[in-house]
């Protein structure tokens, strides 16, 4: 078998193909050739600061020189990983096939593929179209995607951007506003909505740039969101990490959806800034009266709740607006969070567990799956995304408001 400096071309006499990841978002771990169609491509995954809870959901890679016509075989190993101090077999599985693009742009789930869950090992076999194609677990969403956004909705009156602090690479933390000044004189509701606290996690974008173009729409019902809610948005949690391509931690290795018990503005600096703007919101003498944080994982799909049932009716009638007009499809009922994600660890809350602690906020946590999605009928892409962002914040409108869901 024989290896492949990442990056670089093998000689013409072994094979016409080179893989790649330098560039955003791209990341492998070795890659190693078994014949001139055949190669092996680890999974690089990422390690906590302790060295523990490596996870390995994520892969994204070029490959340049094939012949179109000709098939094709990867295997996608060094899966095996850990997940809040438990060994796991790898969150790259039968249920999560990949998705390959031959312009970066247009994503499509490639259906051909096997799991050996004994090594565990993800074997994908296709025949190219052209010389040049790209490989990923779930669609991308890099920071080039989110400035373009930006720039697409700067120039919009209703729409205002402010930096919290900057990240632990020195990137900027983006905090939105979205709201009117039509009727600004009447008391108005808050929804603070909180996207990609973890980087692998790129259906979270999707879904927060579908609703971020929800909520400044021309529309008379995009113009009711905005009159009778102010939205808050972290539109990108972890520039860093999606920059680099990592999975879940910032670049001193801090979990950024746990950690919420803690503030460290060297180590965790991206907790450290937004605890900090929802602290001086609160100290303003202003509301939240609901809070969300969208992430995805691999199969399941839920709502989860505060730690204690302070805001059953509202917990519920979320969850009803969400099951009964999105695409959210979830696995379980509403649940309440328990106080931390390990039991006597410090440093172990999570975004929503850490909020209840400290000011009793109504703030909830969702977790869409990437695999099967029986609503949508197969596997959810990024338009589906896009499509659930309008319904999220219609939904969350609907919610904070006692009113009936909104139909487009």
């Amino acid at each position: 078998m024989r290896m492949i400096p990442l990056f670089a071309f093998v000689p013409a006499g072994l094979a016409a193909v080179s893989i790649h990841a330098n560039f955003e978002g791209g990341s492998t771990g070795r890659v190693e050739q078994v014949s001139n169609v055949h190669y092996r491509v680890a999974s690089a995954g990422e390690k906590d600061q302790d060295g523990r809870n490596r996870q390995a959901n994520w892969y994204y890679f070029r490959l340049d020189g094939a012949r179109p016509g000709e098939p094709l075989i990867f295997d996608i190993v060094d899966l095996a990983g850990e997940y809040n101090y438990r060994p796991n077999r790898g969150a790259i599985t039968r249920d999560t096939p990949p998705v390959i693009s031959y312009d970066n742009t247009t994503w499509h789930r490639l259906d051909t593929f096997e799991y050996d869950a004994e090594e565990p090992k993800l074997r994908l076999r296709l025949t190219p179209r052209q010389s040049r194609f790209w490989i990923a677990h779930v669609p991308p969403y890099t920071n080039q995607h989110l400035e373009r956004l930006r720039k697409k909705i700067s120039s919009h009156p209703d729409f205002h951007e402010a930096s919290v602090g900057k990240t632990a690479g020195g990137r900027q933390l983006a905090l939105w506003t979205i709201t009117s000044s039509a009727g600004a004189d009447k008391p108005r509701k808050t929804v603070w909505l909180m996207f990609r606290q973890h980087s692998w996690e790129t259906g979270s974008s999707w879904s927060g740039e579908g609703a971020v173009l929800a909520l400044l729409g021309d529309g008379p019902i995009a113009r009711r969101l905005r009159q009778d809610v102010i939205w808050k948005i972290f539109p990108l949690c972890d520039p860093d990490g999606v920059a680099r391509g990592g999975v879940r931690f910032n670049a001193h290795g801090y979990d950024l959806n746990r950690n919420w018990d803690l503030e460290d503005s060297v180590k965790m600096p991206e907790i450290a800034a937004q605890r900090r703007a929802i602290e001086q919101w609160i100290g303003q003498g202003r509301a939240i009266n609901l809070f969300l944080s969208l992430h995805n994982t691999e199969t399941s799909e839920y709502l989860e709740a505060p730690p204690e049932d302070a805001f059953h009716e509202l917990g519920a009638r979320f969850y009803s607006l969400l099951k009964d007009h999105t695409s959210f499809h979830p696995s379980r009922a509403l649940f309440h969070a328990e106080s931390s994600t390990t039991a006597g660890k410090a440093g172990r809350m999570n975004v929503i567990q850490g909020l209840y602690r400290d000011w009793k906020l109504p703030a909830f946590l969702m977790e869409q799956r990437i695999a099967h999605n029986d609503k949508l009928k197969r596997l959810p892409l990024a338009e589906d995304r896009l499509r659930f962002g309008g319904e999220l914040v219609r939904a969350a409108w609907s919610a904070v408001m006692e009113i009936p869901f909104p139909q487009q």
